[in-house]
């Protein structure tokens, strides 16, 4: 094999020489390229060099064995034998580095899979909530109940109503009835106002309220992004739609652009699929596109309409 490589790169340079005229080879061999023949076939290709033996390890199981103690070959001329098939090619195996284990390719994330897992939200009917939340209080009631027990806290005060007054006070309303009244109307103000007050600490602030819209409207397009195309006859004449075209796309935290040209407007937007939606239903439902009228190319009126040409 490796004469017949050593005859063709000489006909190559013969060849050459004669085209170009330069008779020694040194001169010849300064203008070739330095790079790698890549068309030539490797006496051991890198997927066998795995499991062939080096020489060093060769020269270890001549030690070991009888019969290869016998072989006075050298190493260079094996691997030859080898080659050309004059030798077997066991005798150069690593028996070592061949198992029974299969190699699986390693499974690579893919580009379109969320960074964290997402998970289908339970959504309870209204007969479990109630069940739930039954089962939530009186849980809490038992645990304080508990800590009265063990005199942890003090007894709640009766929880008096105008209509078990008499029922929970007995002889004792009897003998006051005025004031008695107007302990009562006392303790049901100040539940009311601890009732006011609690609802009024667990409300949302201004601010609180603004994000909490804003992350309803926001999605996560770090994934992926959907994008809408839509044309429209005329954007020119149409302030009032053009300005809802751009802060309805600004309050929907969506991006895009606008092309406008006389006779055919594009609008392109970019989102996630709730925000799609709902500037979906501005696009083609909300605005009444076909009250204004334009001007077509031959200069006539013709009512004005929007379509959608592409989503994905």
């Amino acid at each position: 094999r490796m004469k017949a490589q050593l005859e063709k790169l000489q006909n190559e340079i013969s060849q050459i020489a004669r085209k170009t005229g330069i008779s020694s080879a040194t001169k010849l061999a300064l203008l070739t390229s330095d790079t790698a023949d890549t068309d030539r076939v490797p006496d051991i290709e890198w997927w066998d060099s795995v499991i062939l033996m080096t020489p060093e390890e060769r020269e270890q199981k001549r030690k070991r064995t009888t019969t290869e103690s016998q072989d006075s070959r050298s190493d260079t001329a094996r691997v030859d034998a080898c080659n050309t098939g004059e030798d077997d090619i066991v005798d150069n195996l690593n028996e070592d580095a061949i198992t029974n284990l299969v190699e699986h390719p390693q499974q690579l994330r893919p580009p379109t899979e969320p960074l964290k897992p997402t998970y289908m939200p339970v959504f309870l009917t209204k007969k479990e909530r109630k069940k739930l939340r039954r089962q939530s209080r009186r849980e809490a009631w038992k645990e304080e109940q508990e800590k009265v027990r063990l005199g942890l806290e003090a007894p709640p005060e009766p929880k008096l109503r105008i209509s078990n007054l008499m029922r929970a006070l007995g002889t004792e309303a009897t003998q006051d009835p005025t004031a008695i009244e107007a302990k009562v109307r006392a303790q049901i103000a100040k539940r009311q106002k601890a009732h006011l007050d609690a609802n009024r600490a667990r409300a949302l602030t201004d601010q609180q309220k603004r994000e909490k819209a804003d992350r309803k409207i926001r999605e996560d397009t770090t994934v992926a992004v959907h994008v809408a195309v839509y044309r429209v006859k005329d954007l020119f004449e149409c302030a009032s739609a053009k300005f809802k075209v751009e802060v309805n796309a600004q309050q929907l935290h969506m991006t895009g652009c606008v092309v406008l040209h006389r006779g055919c407007c594009v609008v392109v937007v970019e989102g996630g699929p709730k925000q799609h939606s709902k500037y979906k239903r501005l696009m083609l439902n909300r605005i009444k596109w076909e009250d204004d009228s334009v001007k077509d190319a031959d200069g006539s009126e013709v009512p004005n309409s929007c379509q959608l040409v592409w989503e994905g």
